[in-house]
C-alpha cells in the first residue's frame, strides 16, 4: 500500500512540474507576444582567449585549474627558462667583451693618430732636406760652369738631391699609411660599438622572452580548459589554457528579415534561459548582421526574401555581469525578446529583469 502511495505521489509531482513548465513556456511563447516585441532562440556566449606560449619551450608549472576565476595580469602558468637564462649569461659575457673591445679600439686609434703626427713631422723634415739639396745642387751647377768646383762635387750634390726627393716620397707614403691605419682603427671602434649594441639587444630580447615565459591573463575571466599539462613541450604559439572573459557575455540569435530590419543598435532585450526561466536578464542589441545567414546566394521572390534569417547579438551589461560573476555560464540555451518599437510595453513576465 505504501509503495502505491509513493508511486502515485511521484507521478503527481511529475505532472505538477510538467504543468508548471508548460505554463512558464506558454507565457513566454513568441506567438503570444504583444505587438512590437519579437523573439528568437540562441545560446549564451562569451569572448574566449587562448593563453599561449610566445616561444617554444617546456611547461614548468600551471598555477590555475579549470573553473578558477582570474584577474588581469595574474600569472597563470610558467615556462621553463633554464636555456633562456644560459643564453642571457652568454649575451652578458658578449657585452663585456664588446665593451672591452671599444676601449682597445679607441687606444689603437690614439696610437695610429700619434704615428700619423710623427709621419707628418718626418715628411716636413724630408721636404726641408730636399729643399736644401735643391739649393746646393743649383749652386754647384753654377760653380761648375766657371770651374769653381769640380764635376765630382756636382755629381755628389745631384745624387744627394735625388736621395732627398726619394726620402720625401717615402715619408709621404708612410703618412698615407698611418692615415689609412687611423681609418681602420676607427672602423674597429664602430664595429665594437655595434657589437655592444647587438649584445644589449640580445639581452633585452632574452629578458623579454623570460618575462613572456610567465603566462599572464590578458583579461579577467574564468579558466575554461587546461589544454596542456606541466612537462609538455610546446612550439611557439602552443595553447596552454583557454580563458572566458565573463565581462563580455552575449546571446546570439536569429530573426527573419521583416523583424531584423526593424531592430536598431541599443534596442532593449530580455533574455530568459531554459535553465532558469524565473530570471529575466536585461541586455541590449550590440550587433545586427548586414548579411543574411543560411540563405542561397541569389534570392528572387518576395516569399524567399521573407525567409532570410539575420544574426543578432544581445550584450549583457558589464555591471550586471560583475554582480553575478559566479553565476555566469556559457553555452546555456534560451530565448531573447527584443523591442522593435519603442512604444511597445514588456509583458508582465518580462517587465521585471534582475538588477
Amino acid at each position: 500500500m505504501n509503495d502505491k502511495i509513493k508511486k502515485w505521489g511521484a507521478a503527481a509531482l511529475v505532472i505538477v512540474a510538467a504543468a508548471g513548465a508548460y505554463v512558464a513556456w506558454s507565457k513566454l511563447d513568441p506567438a503570444a507576444l504583444p505587438a512590437g516585441i519579437v523573439a528568437g532562440n540562441g545560446r549564451i556566449e562569451a569572448v574566449e582567449i587562448d593563453i599561449s606560449t610566445r616561444t617554444a619551450g617546456r611547461i614548468k608549472e600551471i598555477l590555475v585549474n579549470e573553473g578558477d576565476f582570474v584577474e588581469v595580469g595574474q600569472v597563470l602558468a610558467v615556462m621553463d627558462t633554464e636555456q633562456l637564462e644560459s643564453r642571457r649569461r652568454q649575451a652578458e659575457a658578449d657585452l663585456r667583451r664588446a665593451t672591452i673591445s671599444i676601449s682597445t679600439a679607441q687606444s689603437l686609434v690614439a696610437q695610429r693618430e700619434a704615428e700619423s703626427e710623427a709621419a707628418v713631422a718626418v715628411v716636413a723634415q724630408r721636404e726641408a732636406q730636399l729643399d736644401a739639396a735643391d739649393r746646393k745642387l743649383a749652386r754647384s751647377e753654377q760653380l761648375v760652369k766657371t770651374q769653381a768646383t769640380s764635376q765630382q762635387v756636382l755629381d755628389d750634390d745631384r745624387a744627394n738631391q735625388q736621395g732627398a726627393k726619394a726620402a720625401v716620397g717615402a715619408a709621404r707614403a708612410q703618412l698615407a699609411a698611418t692615415q689609412a691605419a687611423i681609418s681602420a682603427a676607427k672602423a674597429q671602434v664602430v664595429d665594437a660599438e655595434a657589437a655592444v649594441e647587438a649584445a644589449r639587444a640580445a639581452i633585452a630580447s632574452i629578458a623579454s622572452d623570460i618575462n613572456d615565459s610567465s603566462l599572464r591573463a590578458s583579461r579577467s575571466g574564468r579558466i575554461q580548459y587546461r589544454v596542456a599539462q606541466p612537462g609538455e613541450v610546446l612550439s611557439a604559439g602552443g595553447r596552454v589554457l583557454n580563458l572566458v572573459d565573463v565581462g563580455d557575455v552575449y546571446m546570439t540569435f536569429f530573426l527573419p528579415t521583416t523583424q531584423a530590419g526593424r531592430i536598431a543598435l541599443g534596442s532593449d532585450v530580455r533574455i530568459v534561459l531554459d535553465a532558469a526561466p524565473q530570471y529575466v536578464i536585461p541586455a541590449s542589441v550590440s550587433f545586427v548582421a548586414d548579411v543574411a545567414q543560411f540563405t542561397p546566394k541569389t534570392v528572387e521572390t518576395r516569399e524567399e526574401r521573407e525567409k532570410l534569417m539575420f544574426r543578432i547579438r544581445a550584450k549583457i551589461s558589464e555591471e550586471l555581469l560583475r554582480k553575478y560573476v559566479q553565476q555566469v555560464k556559457t553555452g546555456l540555451p534560451g530565448m531573447a525578446y527584443v523591442k522593435i518599437t519603442k512604444e511597445a510595453d514588456w509583458p508582465a513576465n518580462l517587465a521585471r529583469p534582475v538588477q
